[in-house]
């Protein structure tokens, strides 16, 4: 297999998040492979080959959630499935902690008739009113050609394959994440991880 590290000083460090005035695009690596023996999960790396972060779930647990942390291992954003008559939702929450939900991930209910794969929608009232949309996914993930654009219609993140610089292709378990500005890291690899739980063929985590 291609090395995936995106350099050959590939180290632990972790980049803390940056204020919006200040981002620039971002192409991240995203190994849906935990670092630890026993687990099932992700690895995500910068292009300095800093690893940004982690999911590590492990196979025996219980938990009903998946936890994004960083790269030293603080957890960041935790994601619960809700489970309805009609659809199944996701919620995503702040930390590891919260009980109140940031926002929630919904999926089209009939897919061939639209060409959405999930819509993001606000739980925190904006001017008084509920369930604002955030951002609207469209594309293939088992393509992994995934367009992600926030309320004004611009384009946020992009879910793309990733090819070595030999020209030999990764597979499916590595591929980008290209993030823009506008758009907070954190929130986009979450996106990535609801994607596989929506679409994804062999679910290396799954909320059941």
């Amino acid at each position: 297999m291609p090395k995936v590290y995106p350099n050959e000083t590939a180290t632990e460090q972790t980049k803390s998040p940056q204020h919006n005035s200040d981002r620039q695009v971002e192409v991240l690596t995203v190994w849906k492979k935990s670092l630890l023996f026993n687990c099932n999960g992700y690895t995500v790396f910068d292009t300095k080959g800093n690893l940004v972060f982690r999911v590590d779930n492990y196979q025996s647990g219980s938990k009903k959630e998946i936890v994004l942390m960083n790269g030293t291992g603080k957890p960041l954003i935790t994601i619960r499935r809700k489970r309805s008559n009609f659809a199944d939702n996701w919620m995503v929450f702040d930390g590891e902690t919260s009980v109140t939900p940031i926002f929630l991930v919904k999926k089209p209910v009939n897919l061939l008739a639209s060409k959405d794969l999930a819509h993001v929608i606000s739980c925190q009232s904006i001017n008084g009113l509920n369930k604002n949309l955030m951002y609207e996914i469209i594309g293939s993930y088992a393509q992994r050609c995934v367009a992600v654009y926030d309320n004004k219609k611009r384009l946020v993140a992009e879910i793309q394959r990733k090819e070595a610089k030999t020209g030999v292709s990764f597979g499916g378990d590595v591929f980008k994440l290209t993030v823009q500005p506008e758009l907070d890291q954190t929130v986009a690899m979450a996106l990535v991880i609801l994607m596989e739980q929506m679409f994804g063929l062999r679910r290396s985590i799954s909320l059941r």
